[in-house]
């Protein structure tokens, strides 16, 4: 499976953990930095590892930055993107199995390293369930389509 990677500055710590982790676990991963502690701003690489998720070049995405906020809310304004902030192993589950999100963020300041890899471990290996949550999804792409006009 590919997995787009990406953070800013605040996350960059916890995207190197993740990063081992997935390659480590032969996942491929293409990461849209950040390259370094240098300041930069979330909504750009939010914008990358969305776009890569939503053109197919990965199959899903892990971003992260200082709380998980910024770069979670800059996902989410591309369309066809579901990225969910966790901070819990329930809500990593449920993320995929109720809402089919195809993006994970966290907080890099928020969740220490183990935690996180529990949540992407948690969320890589959480299928949808689809069904009556089916139909909700729908409802959200439908949104989507309402407001983007």
């Amino acid at each position: 499976m590919k997995i787009a990677l990406g953070s800013d500055h605040g996350g960059y710590d916890l995207k190197e953990i993740i990063k081992a982790y997935l390659e480590k676990n032969n996942y491929e991963v293409i990461d849209f930095g950040a390259f370094n502690k240098d300041s930069i701003d979330y909504p750009e690489i939010g914008e990358k590892v969305a776009l890569a998720v939503k053109d197919g070049e990965a199959e899903k995405g892990i971003i992260t930055c200082g709380t998980g906020l910024g770069i979670s809310i800059s996902a989410n304004k591309v369309p066809g993107i579901r990225a969910a902030l966790v901070s819990d192993t329930f809500s990593a589950k449920m993320s995929r199995a109720h809402n089919d999100a195809n993006i994970l963020a966290l907080g890099g300041r928020v969740v220490g390293p183990d935690l996180a890899l529990e949540l992407v471990q948690t969320w890589l290996n959480t299928e949808f369930e689809g069904g009556r949550h089916g139909i909700r999804v729908d409802k959200i792409k439908n949104l989507e389509t309402k407001y983007n006009k």
